[in-house]
């Protein structure tokens, strides 16, 4: 697996606040798919706290949810600043197209990539075609999936062929797409006290610093 930005912790230095910060309505129009520079980004991002998944409705808010799956990822990944980023804004898409809940991979890579790069854009649109692939290959993974997420899986696109499982693998990224999928299963399930969104904010400016669109 590729490594991203080294494993500095941006939480060791003084972050700007966001307690003050106006939150954002969640919008559907095709013209707000591109976010406006960092500021941008953490707003939306705090906008989260108004939204959940359509397809788990039970879950924790939108940035709880990022925030638990980025905190995973510093664990799992502790030198791969990317990945962890990526599991921070993952879900975006959903903020930026609600009524079109199947499309926010594709919608969340679009909105980031001109921002924090082709990496973190390429794992936010592809971290849906690891459920793909773990429902495949893992039987165990397949039997936790509720009815709702098996619902969502044959809109997918159902379990994938070998000629798909084989296309994914060749992926530069696949480990890391795994990783942050299994992430992403793990974050739905409640923990203790996770950093907040201000302790991201170095790590998001450092991935931006050396973006590749």
């Amino acid at each position: 697996m590729r490594s991203g930005e080294p494993s500095a912790s941006p939480h060791r230095h003084s972050r700007p606040t966001l307690h003050n910060r106006r939150v954002p309505r969640p919008t559907s129009s095709p013209t707000a798919r591109r976010v406006a520079g960092i500021g941008g980004l953490l707003e939306l991002l705090d906008a989260g706290r108004l939204a959940r998944d359509p397809h788990r409705p039970d879950d924790a808010d939108l940035l709880t949810h990022g925030l638990r799956c980025a905190a995973v990822l510093e664990t799992l990944a502790p030198g791969d600043l990317e990945l962890q980023v990526a599991g921070l804004v993952h879900d975006l898409g959903t903020l930026l197209e609600p009524r079109c809940p199947d499309r926010h991979p594709a919608a969340g890579a679009e909105a980031v990539r001109p921002l924090l790069g082709r990496r973190v854009a390429d794992l936010v649109a592809g971290h849906e075609d690891a459920v793909r692939y773990l429902v495949t290959v893992d039987v165990s993974y397949r039997s936790r999936l509720g009815p709702g997420a098996r619902e969502h899986l044959r809109r997918l696109g159902g379990l994938m062929d070998p000629d798909e499982r084989s296309t994914f693998l060749a992926r530069p990224d696949a480990e890391a797409l795994v990783t942050l999928r299994r992430a992403d299963d793990t974050a739905r399930t409640p923990a203790g006290r996770v950093p907040s969104l201000d302790h991201w904010t170095l790590a998001l400016y450092a991935v931006a610093a050396t973006a590749r669109p």
